[in-house]
Formats: structure tokens, sequence, C-alpha cells
């Protein structure tokens, strides 16, 4: 049965639309709820049933943690098996918004949620349908994005329900999520603290606050991950992309086979003349983030096979949005 669609109120989310929300979370249901990041696939994070459901339906291997998501400070501490100086700092200075911190485990949490590992993701959203949910139903709430393992985030309800729309029980829409890209993942129990997963909080804010943080993601490739989002191939469309410099984009559409058209292009400012879908993204890294996702959901629908997409700039504003690119144009 195709999942039900009810809109809500981005920034008023009506309470009776919440609560229906909360009701099915706690029977062990799936609600694919709105954050500022991407949509998130809800389920109890407390409840081993919950998170079976939520790796069932993404088709996500066991061997890749998910995120807690909480209210608050207050509520992510319960939680956890300890709580680091340095996390509440950060919590302090960024949540609720787009970082997750990785602690000490808690022995509330299964280690399903953590994929066996003794440390867990946590993070506050900033978004007031979350943070509705969150509070309604009085548990923490696992919310990978909510779409097929591997496959590009979405970034609304239609995303949702092309991507998972037999396998979710209720989808709050609640229109595009504000970033479009998912949360940074900081590591506070290694020393120096690191950057697990790049994302939409930038790495100057960040450094900001913790001058000595290692910038620079692990390789992917262990297992367990040690964090979601660190798969050598992720957020990827059903076309094969293929990241490019601006001069070489007509050559290499003109001499693409047969069977890797249709093709499109994804262009950095200005929208070159080429004998292809043409999208032009902006060349600020906040509105190229807000759109990525949707355009390749968009070519995905029209059943491109081929997406060129013009190198951002190599600067640590765009690290997210080259992480994002590299892993969706690694091999299968």
């Amino acid at each position: 049965m195709t999942a039900r669609v009810v809109q809500v109120d981005a920034t008023h989310p009506d309470p009776e639309v919440v609560g229906a929300a909360a009701r099915i979370l706690l029977a062990g249901g799936l609600v694919a709820m709105p954050t500022e990041t991407v949509y998130g696939l809800a389920g109890l994070a407390d409840r081993e049933d919950s998170l079976a459901r939520i790796f069932a339906a993404k088709g996500r291997p066991a061997s890749h943690p998910l995120i807690a998501h909480v209210p608050d400070l207050p509520a992510a501490r319960r939680i956890a098996g300890a709580w680091p100086p340095l996390a509440t700092r950060l919590a302090a200075e960024f949540w609720p918004g787009p970082l997750t911190l990785v602690v000490p485990r808690g022995p509330s949490i299964p280690r399903m949620l953590t994929a066996g590992l003794d440390t867990m993701a946590v993070r506050a959203p900033d978004h007031a349908v979350a943070l509705a949910l969150l509070h309604a139903v009085g548990h923490p709430l696992a919310a990978p994005s909510a779409n097929p393992y591997q496959r590009v985030s979405p970034t609304t309800a239609a995303h949702v329900l092309e991507g998972l729309g037999e396998r979710v029980d209720l989808i709050l829409d609640a229109g595009p999520c504000r970033l479009g890209i998912e949360s940074t993942i900081v590591d506070v129990t290694s020393d120096p603290p690191r950057i697990l997963r790049l994302g939409s909080l930038g790495l100057d804010q960040l450094h900001a606050v913790v001058p000595d943080l290692l910038a620079e993601p692990p390789r992917a490739g262990s297992h367990p991950a040690p964090a979601p989002g660190m798969a050598a191939r992720h957020y990827a469309p059903r076309a094969r992309l293929r990241i490019v410099r601006r001069a070489a984009l007509a050559e290499l559409l003109a001499a693409l086979q047969p069977e890797e058209r249709p093709a499109a292009v994804l262009a950095f400012g200005r929208a070159p003349r080429l004998a292809a879908e043409v999208r032009a993204l902006p060349q600020d890294p906040e509105r190229y983030g807000r759109q990525l996702f949707a355009v390749l959901h968009e070519l995905d629908a029209l059943q491109v096979r081929t997406v060129l997409v013009e190198e951002p700039p190599d600067d640590t504003a765009w690290a997210a949005i080259r992480d994002r690119l590299r892993r969706a144009s690694a091999a299968e």
C-alpha cells in the first residue's frame, strides 16, 4: 500500500497531525519527516523492531550506523554513555542544526543503531516539524535519509514517495528542505576530534570553535562504518555521473556512446550551449547544495543515462558538495 502523504505547516505544525504521526511511531511504524537537511525515515531509535524496519525499508546494510535524533541537549545526554565537554560546546553553538556528534553509546540505545560500535551518532534537527514530533513521541528517533540505500537523498515529500512509497506508513510533507545536504558529523571521542562526514555545517564555522579539528574524513571501506554516509558510493542517481572540467564538457558529450544517452549537464553558473539537457546551478555553495539533489531527482525522472557535472571550486566552502559528487560518481 502506498504511503499516506499529509501536508503540514513547516513552522507551525498541526498538533493533531503530529500526534497521529507519533502514534504510528510508537506502534513500531515508520514516518518520513522533514528536517532542515533532507527528509528522514523515522523510527524509534531505542527499539530494535523499529530499527529493523528502517534497515529493511532502505535496503541498508547493518554495518552502516544510524543517527539518533533528539529535541535538545538534555535529551542527548540522557541516551549517551558519557558526554565529553567538547560535545557540550559544540551543541551549545550549533544545536538545533546540521551537526551530528559521535559520543559514547548509552545502555538504552541498541547496538543495532550503532552497527555494533560503542559510539553513537546524535543530533538535534533545526525543523519545527521534526522537533514537534520528537517531543510528542518522547523517544529518540533514528532518521536516515528517506530513500533507498545509496540513492539520491530526498529533499521533498515527492522524492520520498517515489523512492519508498510502499515501505513507509506516513509522509509528512512540509515542502522542500532548507539546506538540502546532510549534517556534518564530528567524532568528539577521538583526540584530536575529527570530521567523519562533511555536510551542511561549514568547516570554517567548526574551526572557529575547535581549531584542532581534523577536517579530512577517514577513507571509506571500514566495517562497520564509523558513521553514516561513508560508503564509497552514495547519494547516486540512476544515471552514471561524471565530474568534468567545463572546457571538456562539449568534447565528452560528443564522445558518448548511444547506450550512454540521453545525457544531461549540470553547469556551474552560466549554462553553456550544448546538445543535452542542461541545468545551471548557482555559484554560491549554499544555494547549490539546496538544489543539487532535487535536480538529480528530476534528471532521474527524465530517464537520463549520463550526467556530466562541471567540477565546482576546490576550496573549503565547497567541501561537502565535492564530497557528495565524488561519492555519487563512484563505481558500483
